[in-house]
């Protein structure tokens, strides 16, 4: 009798439900905002491009699986992911994908996303070859390598680089030529705000992280910093459009729908900072997780409606 067919065992899900659960879809938001936002930026600018923002999308999608799919696989074997791990289930761990075909999907993955940066190339040149292959080797080297950024700390500064300054700054730079001071305020604040999607998974792990010995900056500093950073996070976020108004003077207009813009965003950001602070189980912490991507979600949209109306 196999394990399915146990009594009262739960039935072994579909391969889609599977491969559908190893693509995170929590984290997904991580990879369009800051897309959406860098196109924002180049259509103020008066140079959007359409193709070039769908590649940009193609990309960062194709990066953030890669990048969950290897730390599906090497948290496995570095012994993170265990029976006695508390969140969503992770498919290797739970013995529904063999790590050799975990490998397999993860490399054709990345692969996938170094062939379509390449169309980027006649966009931005050789500079975007570059960003794309340190963003690809940083999906690798998350939680895979010899000295792997997640297990050292490193993992919150990885996520406000690659998925808030570099993705928003190299999508503005396909489509406009430039990497512009916008750029970089919009990207601090999605960056800031992906960066609470991992801090909340990792505040919910922290326990088994320890005793894997993958120290996040939750292991290292404890919940109590994480809330402070979860929410420091937050008010970054929040600043940005009054920042962005301000490298325009002179736009009164613009300046105080910057700020009804960050009045409104903050009620919902309120709530997130007052969940974590409230969260008693796993089950709390995994359905913030879901809340905090798409606060980032909706953040993405209202900045980016708010840059091409006003």
């Amino acid at each position: 009798m196999t394990k399915a067919e146990t009594p009262g065992a739960s039935p072994r899900p579909s391969a889609a439900m599977i491969w559908l659960a190893a693509t995170r879809p929590r984290t997904l938001p991580a990879a369009a905002a800051p897309v959406l936002v860098g196109s924002a930026l180049a259509q103020r600018a008066g140079h959007l491009t359409v193709p070039a923002a769908l590649a940009c999308l193609a990309f960062a999608l194709l990066v953030q699986l890669g990048t969950n799919f290897a730390n599906d696989y090497y948290d496995f074997l570095k012994g993170a992911d265990t029976a006695a791990r508390v969140g969503p289930r992770r498919v290797v761990a739970a013995g529904l994908v063999r790590p050799a075909v975990m490998r397999t999907v993860m490399l054709a993955t990345f692969a996938a996303a170094f062939l379509v940066g390449l169309t980027l190339l006649r966009f931005g040149g050789w500079p975007l070859l570059v960003v794309g292959v340190a963003s690809i080797a940083s999906g690798l080297a998350y939680t895979g390598g010899p000295w792997p950024l997640g297990y050292h700390g490193l993992g919150d500064g990885f996520v406000f680089v690659f998925f808030g300054l570099v993705a928003v700054g190299a999508t503005c730079f396909v489509q406009t030529g430039r990497v512009t001071a916008a750029a970089l305020v919009a990207g601090a604040g999605v960056g800031a705000l992906a960066t609470n999607i991992l801090l909340v998974n990792n505040y919910r792990d922290a326990d088994t992280d320890a005793r894997a010995d993958k120290r996040t900056l939750v292991v290292r500093l404890g919940r109590p910093f994480a809330r402070v950073q979860f929410s420091g996070a937050l008010l970054l976020a929040l600043a940005v459009p009054p920042g962005l108004a301000l490298l325009e003077p002179g736009s009164s207009r613009r300046l105080a729908a910057a700020l009804v813009l960050s009045l409104l965003l903050a009620w919902p950001a309120a709530r997130l900072r007052t969940a974590l602070h409230a969260a008693q189980a796993p089950a709390d912490l995994i359905a913030l997780l879901g809340r905090t991507g798409l606060y980032l979600a909706l953040y993405a949209v209202a900045l980016s409606a708010w840059l091409v109306a006003v």
